[in-house]
């Protein structure tokens, strides 16, 4: 553990500084231009540089540095090609075959030999599945292979996966970190400490991890990709992450001139960077764009409905909270209008799917009478609700608690550590709680997964245990339905009879927002806060 001292010491010593310490230990080999090195700050700590425990987004963030999968999106949510160059899938959904790139090494490392590295072969790909699903491993990304049956090397280019059943996501599934290929030489050498040890074959590879303080990265000069010039990727020569933890500090970093790229927008200084209407500020536009658009991300509040609460059992309080408060308003005063009020279904925006007609909009007069009606109906004359959050969110809790104490319903709000909330949500501890559901792969089945009776928590998702035969067999139906365009209206059709019951309150679709210094280029933004840094150039 970091002293409180030395914490101090690391918080208010120069970004920049801090640095050059990443360069300047162990040997003489950094011939490269320090002007090309991107410098960011991670927040939240990294857990691993291991692919199959990328759980978090500052750990994919990470691995998207240092591996390679089949198959990756680009910016519009497009599965291309990666290591793999091309593939076919057979007419009945079930086998998906690959056709390996012959050009694609692993970083350099001297067990692969005297050459340093190594070729990447189907081999490599049936060892890191089997891997990924290797129960004594226990990797969180296992998840990604329970609709597979079986997988091989047909030969050294050739790979092969088949399917229990057609399940037309599956594609998508396969551009997860989680997929990611690794050499099985270098994985059993290190075992366990493969974690801070990587060795993948991605554009950048690693240099020098100091856990929770600084983490660098040089470029992969091997990379097998090019840009559409033809020149090799990435143009950077190197990556350097620290890990302040306090936001307020980090944005300070930024602006001086010490981080090229901000990449949060917190309550502490929002307002010091950004009108009410969410556009930079004056004085910042000569040092610093800003980039923003949507992101796979709906935020929300859920009810348990096997709650004994008859407030929570009530679908006339469920409906008349989802009417009862502004969503635009709370937008606009609480994030400076970054996001959409989420006046449609679960499925967010720029998802195939998502329907803006099947959701709440602002009715406090309806809401009102809502409330009116269960207290006529049930003889409860103080209908009253706990609402569990953390600190994060309190700021919209407390929000939506004053404006539905306008309509005649009093909501208690209690907080809890992030950590507590999450095994008290599985479990069915709290009645009322506020969640977020982020895009894990690109099909709005990944959102309607939460509707699913046979995902009843704490063996899945389904946090409401809300059953509806009705949506189980659509649901069920939807994995026959290769065509997307016929499979989103079933997904539409989901997300309105959960809506129709309001088993949860759709309170905003996020938005990705980027801030860089002027001298950087080519960072783009992406629906998945997916951090691609092989396209940056730094003037």
């Amino acid at each position: 553990m970091i002293k409180p001292i030395f914490k101090q010491i690391i918080n208010y010593l120069s970004i920049s500084c801090i640095s050059l310490l990443f360069f300047s230990c162990g040997n003489n080999s950094n011939n490269f231009n320090e002007n090309l090195v991107f410098r960011y700050n991670e927040h939240a700590n990294i857990n691993t540089l291991d692919p199959a425990f990328a759980r978090t987004l500052q750990d994919v963030k990470i691995a998207n540095q240092l591996y390679n999968g089949l198959v990756q999106m680009d910016s519009a949510l497009n599965i291309i090609p990666s290591i793999a160059k091309n593939w076919t899938i057979s007419e009945d959904g079930i086998n998906y075959t690959f056709s390996l790139r012959n050009d694609v090494y692993f970083h350099n490392h001297e067990l692969f030999g005297k050459d340093s590295t190594r070729l990447v072969t189907a081999k490599d790909f049936e060892y890191s599945l089997n891997r990924l699903r290797d129960e004594t491993l226990a990797a969180p990304g296992s998840w990604v292979l329970n609709k597979v049956d079986n997988f091989r090397a047909l030969n050294d280019s050739s790979f092969q996966i088949t399917l229990k059943q057609p399940f037309p996501a599956f594609i998508g599934l396969l551009s997860m970190k989680y997929c990611s290929v690794v050499p099985k030489e270098i994985v059993e050498y290190y075992g366990n400490e493969f974690r801070s040890h990587p060795i993948g074959t991605g554009p950048f590879k690693f240099k020098r991890w100091e856990e929770n303080i600084k983490l660098v990265f040089r470029k992969n000069h091997n990379y097998f990709e090019r840009d559409h010039n033809g020149n090799q990727l990435p143009y950077l020569e190197a990556i350097a992450i620290t890990f302040l933890p306090d936001k307020q500090s980090e944005f300070l970093q930024f602006i001086q001139g010490n981080l090229d790229f901000l990449n949060s927008l917190d309550a502490s200084y929002k307002d010091e960077l950004l009108t009410s209407n969410g556009l930079l500020r004056d004085h910042y536009n000569s040092s610093i764009n800003m980039i923003r658009g949507p992101y796979l991300n709906t935020e929300y509040l859920g009810f348990y409905l096997d709650s004994k609460t008859p407030e929570i059992q009530s679908k006339l309080i469920r409906k008349a909270i989802n009417y009862g408060f502004d969503r635009k308003k709370m937008m606009l005063y609480l994030r400076n209008g970054i996001g959409n009020p989420a006046n449609g279904g679960f499925i967010p925006m720029g998802l195939k799917g998502y329907n803006e007609r099947i959701g709440f909009t602002y009715q406090p007069e309806k809401a009102k009478n809502l409330i009116e009606q269960f207290k006529k109906e049930t003889g409860i004359h103080n209908p009253e609700i706990t609402l569990t959050t953390t600190s994060n969110y309190l700021n919209f809790c407390e929000f939506i608690q004053r404006e539905l104490e306008k309509t005649g319903l009093k909501i208690n709000v209690d907080v809890m550590p992030e950590a507590t909330l999450r095994s008290a949500r599985s479990n069915g501890k709290v009645d009322m709680f506020r969640s977020s559901w982020i895009a894990d792969y690109l099909d709005a089945e990944n959102y309607l997964s939460i509707f699913y009776s046979k995902n009843f928590a704490p063996n899945g998702s389904n946090y409401f245990h809300f059953k509806n035969d009705t949506v189980d067999s659509l649901y069920n139906k939807a994995f026959s339905i290769t065509d997307i365009e016929k499979r989103k209206h079933i997904y539409s059709k989901i997300d309105s009879l959960a809506m129709d019951h309001a088993i949860m309150i759709p309170l905003y679709y996020d938005e990705v927002v980027r801030f860089t210094r002027k001298n950087i280029k080519g960072l783009g933004i992406n629906p998945v806060d997916m951090l691609d840094l092989r396209y940056v150039r730094k003037d």
